[in-house]
């Protein structure tokens, strides 16, 4: 089996809701000849939910990975690449192109596309392959760039990477020794700078796609009442910290 493959299939089957699911699976399997242990593996599993998908807890995990790394702002240093790490889309030619981006690539590109007018001066390299679709992620954010009034001349796509890990190698070489702004959501920033750090390309982070926008403002009483946005969200912060501890554990062999 393909490796990447692989790790995309471990990582799907550790995130809270399978492992909630596994839990109940075996819950009822083993029900009839063993009820006490079918008892706690449903009290496991509704534990584990109702924590994940609890408002403070998951605000509390995702603000400490969210809050690494400040925005990027006006700055009078002169920019020559802005990096726009890859996230997802599904081609349709029906819909608009920016239509086609997921969120995390809409939002990304959204967050290029404001650098871009700080630094005109700078040229942009949007980066992630096609997987299922007939374009790359690249390309279709590339498109998406020059719908909204980017020179195509001024836009680098890298059509091959799958992973950040794959984006680093691959961009790096091409940005080697000049002034990198890297763009890709919040959550993602501290594994993706670090990828970068580790091939010798010291970036500027510009995050985007805050999860918890305002973590210090009053909350009324539904905010703590568990949610599914909330459950994903610590889903995402669960997958981020799992990445930084992987990333490390591969860090003592390099």
């Amino acid at each position: 089996m393909d490796l990447f493959l692989l790790k995309k299939i471990i990582t799907v089957l550790i995130m809270p809701i399978n492992i909630v699911l596994l839990l109940l699976i075996f819950a009822l399997v083993v029900h009839g000849k063993k009820p006490k242990t079918s008892i706690k593996s449903i009290s496991a599993a509704l534990v584990i939910l109702f924590i994940t998908a609890f408002p403070p807890f998951s605000d509390t995990v995702m603000t400490a990975i969210e809050n690494d790394y400040p925005p990027y702002v006006r700055s009078n240093m002169s920019i020559d690449y802005i990096v726009v790490l890859g996230c997802g889309h599904n081609t349709n030619a029906e819909l608009p192109v920016t239509s086609q981006l997921k969120t995390c690539s809409l939002q990304r590109m959204v967050e290029a596309l404001r650098i871009y007018q700080i630094h005109p001066e700078a040229r942009i390299i949007t980066s992630g392959y096609a997987g299922h679709n007939s374009l790359s992620n690249a390309e279709t954010v590339k498109q998406s760039l020059v719908l909204l009034g980017v020179p195509a001349q001024k836009i680098i796509t890298e059509n091959f990477p799958k992973d950040t890990e794959e984006e680093a190698e691959l961009i790096a070489p091409r940005v080697q020794g000049t002034q990198v702004i890297l763009v890709t959501n919040a959550d993602h920033m501290p594994r993706s700078m670090e990828y970068f750090h580790e091939e010798g390309i010291d970036a500027i982070a510009a995050p985007t796609g805050y999860w918890v926008r305002n973590p210090q403002s009053s909350k009324s009483w539904p905010h703590y009442m568990p949610s599914s946005k909330k459950l994903e969200q610590s889903t995402i912060a669960w997958y981020e910290s799992l990445g930084m501890i992987v990333q490390w554990f591969k860090s003592l062999f390099n």
